[in-house]
Protein backbone atom coordinates (compact mmCIF):
# COMPACT_ATOMS: atom_id res chain seq x y z
CA UNK A 1 0.00 0.00 0.00
CA UNK A 2 1.22 3.47 -0.85
CA UNK A 3 1.92 5.70 2.12
CA UNK A 4 -0.10 8.88 2.45
CA UNK A 5 1.57 12.05 1.18
CA UNK A 6 2.42 14.73 3.69
CA UNK A 7 1.58 17.74 1.48
CA UNK A 8 -1.20 19.78 3.13
CA UNK A 9 -2.89 20.32 -0.24
CA UNK A 10 -2.85 16.60 -1.02
CA UNK A 11 -5.93 14.63 0.00
CA UNK A 12 -5.88 10.97 0.99
CA UNK A 13 -9.50 10.14 0.08
CA UNK A 14 -11.79 11.08 -2.78
CA UNK A 15 -14.28 12.46 -0.29
CA UNK A 16 -11.67 14.84 1.15
CA UNK A 17 -10.57 15.92 -2.32
CA UNK A 18 -14.21 16.56 -3.28
CA UNK A 19 -14.54 18.90 -0.30
CA UNK A 20 -11.65 21.03 -1.60
CA UNK A 21 -13.22 21.67 -5.00
CA UNK A 22 -14.74 25.03 -5.84
CA UNK A 23 -18.52 25.23 -6.28
CA UNK A 24 -17.95 25.62 -10.03
CA UNK A 25 -15.84 22.44 -10.16
CA UNK A 26 -18.47 20.55 -8.17
CA UNK A 27 -21.20 21.75 -10.54
CA UNK A 28 -19.18 20.65 -13.58
CA UNK A 29 -18.46 17.24 -12.05
CA UNK A 30 -22.06 16.63 -10.98
CA UNK A 31 -23.47 17.76 -14.34
CA UNK A 32 -21.19 15.26 -16.07
CA UNK A 33 -21.88 12.44 -13.64
CA UNK A 34 -25.67 12.55 -13.97
CA UNK A 35 -25.20 11.77 -17.69
CA UNK A 36 -23.61 8.42 -16.79
CA UNK A 37 -25.99 5.58 -17.73
CA UNK A 38 -24.32 3.03 -15.43
CA UNK A 39 -26.98 1.58 -13.09
CA UNK A 40 -24.72 1.78 -10.02
CA UNK A 41 -23.92 5.45 -10.68
CA UNK A 42 -27.58 6.30 -11.34
CA UNK A 43 -28.61 4.53 -8.13
CA UNK A 44 -25.90 6.33 -6.15
CA UNK A 45 -26.96 9.71 -7.51
CA UNK A 46 -30.60 9.02 -6.66
CA UNK A 47 -29.68 7.88 -3.14
CA UNK A 48 -27.59 11.00 -2.50
CA UNK A 49 -30.27 13.32 -3.92
CA UNK A 50 -33.02 11.62 -1.89
CA UNK A 51 -30.96 11.81 1.29
CA UNK A 52 -29.91 15.43 0.72
CA UNK A 53 -33.47 16.60 0.12
CA UNK A 54 -35.14 14.18 2.56
CA UNK A 55 -37.31 12.77 -0.19
CA UNK A 56 -38.22 9.31 -1.36
CA UNK A 57 -35.97 7.79 -4.04
CA UNK A 58 -38.88 7.58 -6.48
CA UNK A 59 -39.35 11.36 -6.22
CA UNK A 60 -35.61 11.97 -6.60
CA UNK A 61 -35.56 9.79 -9.72
CA UNK A 62 -38.25 11.96 -11.32
CA UNK A 63 -36.21 15.15 -10.96
CA UNK A 64 -34.61 16.44 -14.18
CA UNK A 65 -30.89 15.60 -14.49
CA UNK A 66 -29.87 19.26 -14.14
CA UNK A 67 -31.73 19.47 -10.81
CA UNK A 68 -30.16 16.22 -9.62
CA UNK A 69 -26.75 17.62 -10.58
CA UNK A 70 -27.32 20.86 -8.65
CA UNK A 71 -28.27 18.87 -5.56
CA UNK A 72 -25.31 16.47 -5.84
CA UNK A 73 -22.95 19.45 -6.25
CA UNK A 74 -24.08 20.80 -2.87
CA UNK A 75 -23.53 17.56 -0.97
CA UNK A 76 -20.53 17.95 1.28
CA UNK A 77 -20.01 14.22 1.89
CA UNK A 78 -21.25 12.12 -1.05
CA UNK A 79 -19.40 9.01 0.14
CA UNK A 80 -16.10 7.66 -1.12
CA UNK A 81 -17.43 5.78 -4.15
CA UNK A 82 -19.58 8.62 -5.45
CA UNK A 83 -16.86 11.21 -4.70
CA UNK A 84 -14.42 9.11 -6.72
CA UNK A 85 -16.91 8.90 -9.59
CA UNK A 86 -17.47 12.66 -9.44
CA UNK A 87 -13.73 13.33 -9.68
CA UNK A 88 -13.40 10.98 -12.65
CA UNK A 89 -16.44 12.60 -14.31
CA UNK A 90 -14.84 16.03 -13.91
CA UNK A 91 -11.72 14.88 -15.72
CA UNK A 92 -13.36 12.73 -18.40
CA UNK A 93 -15.88 15.50 -19.09
CA UNK A 94 -15.09 19.20 -18.82
CA UNK A 95 -11.37 18.69 -18.18
CA UNK A 96 -10.81 16.07 -20.87
CA UNK A 97 -8.58 18.36 -22.99
CA UNK A 98 -6.22 18.71 -19.99
CA UNK A 99 -6.28 14.97 -19.38
CA UNK A 100 -5.52 14.17 -23.04
CA UNK A 101 -2.70 16.74 -23.22
CA UNK A 102 -1.19 15.28 -20.04
CA UNK A 103 -1.36 11.66 -21.24
CA UNK A 104 0.01 12.66 -24.65
CA UNK A 105 2.92 14.50 -23.00
CA UNK A 106 3.65 11.34 -20.99
CA UNK A 107 3.45 9.24 -24.15
CA UNK A 108 0.85 6.93 -22.58
CA UNK A 109 -1.50 5.19 -25.01
CA UNK A 110 -5.11 6.15 -24.46
CA UNK A 111 -8.44 6.23 -26.22
CA UNK A 112 -10.03 9.66 -25.85
CA UNK A 113 -8.44 10.07 -22.43
CA UNK A 114 -8.99 6.55 -21.13
CA UNK A 115 -5.71 4.68 -20.66
CA UNK A 116 -5.36 1.66 -22.92
CA UNK A 117 -2.71 -0.19 -20.96
CA UNK A 118 -3.12 -1.67 -17.52
CA UNK A 119 0.49 -1.16 -16.53
CA UNK A 120 1.29 -0.62 -12.89
CA UNK A 121 4.77 0.65 -13.68
CA UNK A 122 5.29 3.83 -11.64
CA UNK A 123 5.54 7.02 -13.66
CA UNK A 124 8.79 8.83 -12.89
CA UNK A 125 8.85 12.25 -11.26
CA UNK A 126 10.75 13.84 -14.17
CA UNK A 127 8.18 12.55 -16.67
CA UNK A 128 5.37 13.90 -14.51
CA UNK A 129 7.04 17.30 -14.23
CA UNK A 130 7.46 17.44 -18.02
CA UNK A 131 3.82 16.44 -18.61
CA UNK A 132 2.58 19.06 -16.13
CA UNK A 133 4.75 21.70 -17.78
CA UNK A 134 2.89 20.98 -21.03
CA UNK A 135 -0.36 22.10 -19.37
CA UNK A 136 0.39 25.80 -19.72
CA UNK A 137 -3.26 26.85 -19.98
CA UNK A 138 -4.26 25.10 -16.74
CA UNK A 139 -4.11 26.48 -13.23
CA UNK A 140 -1.83 24.81 -10.69
CA UNK A 141 -4.95 24.05 -8.61
CA UNK A 142 -6.61 22.20 -11.51
CA UNK A 143 -3.42 20.24 -12.19
CA UNK A 144 -3.09 19.37 -8.50
CA UNK A 145 -6.68 18.07 -8.37
CA UNK A 146 -5.98 15.96 -11.48
CA UNK A 147 -2.75 14.53 -10.07
CA UNK A 148 -4.44 13.84 -6.74
CA UNK A 149 -7.29 12.07 -8.56
CA UNK A 150 -4.81 9.91 -10.48
CA UNK A 151 -3.04 9.01 -7.23
CA UNK A 152 -6.35 8.10 -5.57
CA UNK A 153 -7.24 5.86 -8.52
CA UNK A 154 -3.86 4.07 -8.59
CA UNK A 155 -1.50 5.06 -5.79
CA UNK A 156 1.35 2.83 -6.96
CA UNK A 157 1.47 3.96 -10.56
CA UNK A 158 1.05 7.65 -9.67
CA UNK A 159 3.05 7.61 -6.42
CA UNK A 160 5.32 10.43 -7.62
CA UNK A 161 2.42 12.74 -8.44
CA UNK A 162 2.40 14.22 -4.95
CA UNK A 163 5.99 15.37 -5.41
CA UNK A 164 5.41 17.42 -8.56
CA UNK A 165 6.06 21.07 -7.60
CA UNK A 166 3.15 23.29 -8.57
CA UNK A 167 2.51 26.95 -7.87
CA UNK A 168 -0.29 28.11 -5.58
Amino acid sequence: MTSAPSNDLWQTTSNRLWKTLTPEEKNLAAAELVKDPTPLIKASVIAVVADARKMRPIAARKLPPEVQAKIVATVRDPGEILASSLLVALHLGPRKPMLIAFLDALGLPHEDGVLKDESTEPIGLDALKKACAALTSESPAAIRVYLNTLWLQDGERWANAKDVPLGA
